[in-house]
């Protein structure tokens, strides 16, 4: 039998019990108001009629006369139909026959003084009569009613101690199983997997019992063959980041400390097994190094450290540690949604990599420095060479003494922009700001660039609006930042084209840009134009610089607070810009 045909039939009994109860005491209750009734119904009817006759004799001093004869009639025919005790008839007929007999205008007066004598014999007599039977009436409905009483009582008694005994026995028939079945879930989730149930019959709850002893026995299986694998694979990670070169610190979602490994705890001086499970942010504010890895800013610049008795330098980053929101139900959000469980600090040191590259930006330094003088000593020898005070040359030899200047000007170029990069590396960049009007720097790099448009035949269209304000701006190397942009444009730009410079005003900023009606670039290679040593591919018409002119240019403009940009589409040409702020 399943638990809803024993709840039914549960339920079902209690209604029987109430329905019972409550027919018993209605019956008791109609016995008590038909007996009630009768006394009403009968004998105090005959008390009144008898009442009535007697007033009606009273009205006329005792006798019977044409003025009340029809009142006393209606009464004793009232009376005649209203009989109900043992005696009354007979009192009755004589009643009616002493009233005939007054009413006999015949008889003699000593007749009619023997029936009023008798009249009110009889009326005393049944009044006598009926109130007998009240007051036996009476006691007879008492006892019914104590009798009742005594029923209904016993009926009450009966239905409370079985409703009593359903309300203490029946929700532990639910209860105790549901307990039994709480307690077993509390010890499985301590891992006590020889927890079992045992519920006797053939409901639910034994199917529930089986169910749950059967996944108990699993999970006991399932605990067996796994614990040791997950215990070998924890120490294995565990291992790994001990091992690991790179300072490692782990938080959970509490900001707790869950792990940090070898190299965290010397460099940070923290106690690996003293701060295990302690508050990060309460063990920042005792370790001025911990505290600003917590608050360090994540970024490409390394963060310097003193370590190992020497300047190390480390790149900061963390990564936050995300798992299925199990809190939802819904089985769509498990796989599209989660929640933090926590971050991962690392600590990446490149000392190392950060002193091969002041190495390197220092062998550039020194090595284009060197080359200067040598290319400078060409480029004098070839101007000897082209005075005709030397010596004449023959067209063969003016094509090479042209290509050597070519390229030796191209060499010292290159030279020049390693030796600026070196000093945005090392930080050696030394601005010279002062206020200066933009269009004088236009008209400065123009004048740079002029010789070279006019052999290609491109026009220069400078655009500018009047009074513009001032920047702060370092003259020279925002100027060599357009020089850069209008050879650029010259050298992508064909022949009989023209470039246009736009100078103006918005929001605050003087914008600067340089606009060819060249093939254009790519937009795959734009995000890369600004990185250092990167070369647009060329079709083999253009020679390609260094891959260091866009670079340094902007490191200029960044330096004086200004940003750098292009835009460009195949076949459209390009548009170099940058912005600087109005002083």
């Amino acid at each position: 039998m399943n638990i809803k045909t024993k709840l039914r039939l549960g339920f079902g009994f209690l209604f029987l019990v109430v329905i019972s109860f409550g027919g018993i005491s209605l019956y008791h209750i109609n016995q008590i108001s038909e007996r009630s009734k009768v006394i009403l119904k009968d004998n105090y009817k005959s008390l009144i009629y008898v009442n009535e006759m007697l007033t009606a004799l009273d009205n006329e001093n005792g006798n019977i006369n044409l003025k009340n004869v029809s009142a006393f009639d209606k009464a004793l025919k009232l009376e005649e139909n209203n009989i109900t005790e043992n005696g009354e008839k007979n009192a009755v007929i004589a009643l009616r026959k002493a009233f005939v007999s007054i009413a006999n205008p015949n008889n003699a007066i000593e007749a009619k003084n023997n029936a009023m004598a008798q009249i009110r014999l009889q009326l005393r007599n049944i009044d006598e009569l009926n109130m007998n039977a009240i007051v036996k009436k009476n006691d007879e409905a008492q006892k019914a009613t104590q009798k009742a009483t005594i029923y209904l009582s016993v009926t009450a008694s009966i239905t409370f101690i079985i409703l009593f005994s359903f309300i203490v026995n029946f929700p532990g028939f639910i209860a105790n199983p549901l307990r039994e079945l709480l307690a077993g879930i509390k010890e499985i989730s301590r891992k006590n997997y020889r927890q079992k149930l045992d519920f006797k019959g053939s409901d639910e709850f034994s199917e529930l019992a089986l169910a749950f002893n059967k996944m108990a026995i699993e999970l006991k299986n399932w605990d067996n063959s796994n614990v040791a694998q997950l215990i070998s694979e924890k120490q294995r990670i565990e291992t790994i980041i001990e091992q690991m070169q790179d300072a490692i610190i782990g938080l959970n979602e509490k900001q707790e400390i869950l792990f940090l490994n070898k190299v965290a705890s010397e460099l940070l001086n923290l106690n690996s097994a003293y701060v295990i499970g302690k508050n990060a942010v309460e063990l920042a504010q005792k370790n001025e190094l911990f505290k600003r890895l917590l608050t360090e800013k994540i970024g490409d610049e390394p963060v310097k450290i003193y370590a190992n008795e020497k300047e190390s330098y480390f790149i900061l980053e963390n990564r936050e540690i995300v798992i299925p929101n199990l809190d939802d139900p819904n089985e769509q959000t498990l796989i599209t949604a989660g929640k933090s469980a926590g971050k991962v600090y690392i600590l990446k040191n490149v000392t190392k990599f950060k002193e091969l590259d002041e190495a390197k930006t220092n062998f550039i330094a020194t090595v284009s420095h060197e080359l200067k003088t040598p290319l400078s000593s060409i480029k004098m020898s070839l101007k000897l060479l082209n005075d005709e005070r030397v010596g004449v040359m023959n067209e063969e030899q003016n094509q090479l003494v042209n290509h050597i200047k070519e390229d030796s000007e191209r060499l010292l170029k290159i030279t020049s922009e390693l030796l600026d990069l070196a000093q945005v590396e090392t930080g050696n960049l030394q601005l010279n700001l002062v206020k200066t009007n933009p269009v004088e720097i236009v008209n400065f790099a123009l004048a740079a660039v002029q010789f070279q448009a006019e052999q290609k035949g491109i026009d220069l269209v400078f655009n500018s609006t009047n009074n513009l304000p001032f920047v702060n701006a370092d003259v020279q190397k925002t100027a060599w930042v357009m020089v850069n942009f209008l050879s650029n444009a010259l050298r992508y730009s064909s022949a009989k084209s023209k470039i246009i410079i736009d100078v103006f005003e918005q929001d605050k900023f003087i914008t600067f840009s340089v606009k060819d009606f060249g093939k254009g670039i790519e937009e795959q290679y734009q995000k890369r134009l600004f990185d250092r040593y990167y070369q647009v591919p060329t079709d083999g018409q253009n020679k390609s610089g260094s891959g260091l002119g866009l670079a340094i240019s902007k490191d200029f403009i960044e330096a004086e607070n200004g940003n750098i940009w292009v835009e460009s589409s195949v076949g459209e040409g390009s548009k170099f810009s940058f912005q600087l702020p109005v002083a």
